[in-house]
């Protein structure tokens, strides 16, 4: 079994070392599902939830989460992001939306936590502000869809 990364020769935790890493473009994609009934999913496209726009906020509190990432998960590395975008695919027939982040930078180390918690931010987000119109609304199907850069090579997931 190989040696842990974030455990030192005594079992502390500890950051990883990228020093001699190379600078890198570094992109993640992550994704996740959020499932509600067809009147909250309608209000939400109509723009008719009392809170607001909730597609607007959770795309800017999505991309607010890339960028505190390493304020959130013990460990991670605070990284220069050059690209973050959330994008909303809504899904009538399934009463969901289908929403995705994208992350990118040039550096030693990969983003894939930082599309991670930008999605699940996004999600988070959505579920606050229709919570009063439904409290049974699942995120569901966190999970990294992509990533690219680096040594460890192109993971695209399956399905």
């Amino acid at each position: 079994m190989s040696r842990l990364t974030h455990v030192d020769d005594t079992g502390a935790a500890r950051m990883v070392d990228v020093s001699d890493k190379a600078i890198t473009r570094r992109i993640a994609r992550a994704g996740a599902t959020v499932r509600m009934n067809a009147e909250t999913l309608r209000a939400i496209l109509d723009n008719t939830v009392k809170k607001g726009d909730v597609l607007a906020a959770a795309r800017i509190a999505g991309i607010m989460a890339a960028k505190k990432t390493a304020e959130l998960i013990p460990l991670c590395h605070p990284l220069m992001i050059t690209k973050a975008a959330v994008d909303f695919t809504p899904d009538e027939e399934n009463t969901c939306i289908h929403v995705e982040a994208t992350v990118q930078v040039d550096g030693k180390t990969g983003v894939e936590m930082e599309a991670l918690t930008a999605v699940s931010v996004a999600c988070l987000t959505i579920y606050d502000m229709v919570k009063a119109m439904q409290r049974d609304v699942q995120i569901t199907n966190v999970r990294l869809l992509e990533k690219a850069g680096g040594k460890s090579g192109h993971y695209v997931a399956e399905g």
